[in-house]
């Protein structure tokens, strides 16, 4: 008799045929641009540590001395006995940082975004959602009784459309929310024209800022600093698990009665445990260090113009930006096959990223996503960029022989 395991065994199986499946490598080193795994060493181009903070000694002695000072952990929520002065010290930091008037923390940007929704909007109200927002948006939206609408990604014309048909709905409360950048495109949300769409129609605008906070803008603030709308986004969330030194954590900022209200009612935040006390320390280092790293941002820009220099002239397709997400497209029925087949080629050439694809791209927009980090130099561009080339036409012979 077919068993769930036999059927999860199949399931399993139609995955890895279609060449989705997503293999998890060991790293045997700390985070940084140049690791080690368990098949060499290598130099790292799909991590999240736009600045190099991951392995910063000065984070690790932060972490350190918040550790032996305020523990390991605190084994509570933050309103019974997890709140230590380091909690509310942060979060009155990322405050000031951002310009919001109030922060609140959790346990990740994915906790924060499945909190949000249900706390603020009720059955009479709507929340307006980029398409391309980042799943735990979509996951936090299914989780609120709020009416639903969709716009395209960054079509300003559909935004408009959709807060039209809130309206004629007779939805109460409407709310705007959409990606700071889109993770796997590295496209900015146009925020300007989604803030003015707001004034005219009395929305609230909700910006997803983890792949910007600490290295966009002037101060790393993120998008709203780069793009001019400081003070009129209304609410922030964001992540100290990618720029800020890579460990774990989310936060909240916005209104002080709309941050007091999720300290009242947001069940991720009551309901777990309050972030590690080493970790606060380390944050709190980091966006001392973000707040102040003009050149390492001024390095992060100039890798980021380099690498997609060099891949144009090489001939490999790119989505435009400048973004530090630059993604490598594969584009066809083939092209999650090809560029697995390329990614696992460049870790034979001392280069490790990651190939992405359905269901974490659309189907047929399979790409190898690099991000760089300010802790490359201009020789590690070169070679990531010859590794590229290198696996390339490894891959194309090795079809062309398959195919005679």
């Amino acid at each position: 008799m077919f068993t769930f395991k036999d059927e999860l065994a199949a399931t399993l199986a139609e995955i890895d045929a279609a060449g989705l499946t997503k293999h998890e490598r060991v790293i045997t080193t700390p985070q940084g641009a140049h690791i080690a795994t368990t098949a060499g060493d290598s130099l790292n181009f799909c991590a999240n540590n736009y600045l190099g903070l991951a392995g910063d000694p000065r984070i690790a002695q932060a972490a350190h001395e918040a550790l032996d000072r305020w523990g390991f952990g605190l084994s509570s929520v933050r309103f019974i006995c997890g709140t230590q002065t380091p909690h509310t010290q942060l979060e009155e930091q990322l405050s000031q940082w951002l310009g919001m008037d109030d922060t609140i923390l959790f346990s990740s940007c994915f906790d924060a975004n499945g909190a949000i929704f249900d706390v603020l909007l009720g059955k009479e109200d709507a929340i307006i959602s980029d398409a391309l927002n980042h799943a735990s948006i979509i996951d936090g939206v299914r989780l609120c009784k709020a009416q639903r609408f969709r716009y395209a990604n960054a079509d300003m014309a559909d935004l408009r459309k959709q807060l039209e048909a809130a309206k004629a709905n007779g939805c109460k409360r409407l709310m705007i929310v959409t990606d700071g950048v889109f993770s796997m495109d590295g496209y900015y949300a146009p925020l300007p024209e989604i803030c003015d769409l707001a004034d005219e129609f009395g929305a609230l605008v909700m910006v997803d800022d983890s792949h910007a906070t600490g290295f966009v803008g002037d101060t790393g603030a993120g998008t709203p600093e780069l793009l001019g709308v400081r003070g009129r986004v209304d609410i922030l969330t964001g992540t100290l698990g990618k720029a800020l030194g890579g460990a774990s954590g989310g936060y909240i900022s916005g209104p002080k009665e709309v941050v007091d209200l999720l300290r009242q009612r947001a069940r991720p935040y009551l309901f777990s445990n309050t972030v590690a006390p080493a970790v606060v320390g380390g944050s709190a280092k980091a966006v001392e260090i973000a707040r102040h790293a003009d050149a390492e941002r001024a390095q992060l820009r100039a890798n980021s113009q380099l690498f997609r220099q060099l891949m144009a002239e090489a001939g490999f397709e790119l989505l435009p930006g400048s973004h530090p997400i630059t993604p490598v497209m594969f584009p066809g029925d083939d092209g999650a096959v090809k560029a697995a087949r390329i990614a696992s080629a460049m870790l034979e050439h001392g280069v490790y990223v990651t190939a992405f694809s359905f269901p974490v791209v659309p189907r047929g927009q399979a790409r190898i996503r690099v991000q760089l980090s300010a802790a490359h130099c201009e020789a590690d561009v070169h070679a990531c960029v010859a590794a590229f080339i290198a696996a390339r036409d490894e891959v194309e012979a090795q079809e062309k022989e398959t195919a005679k």
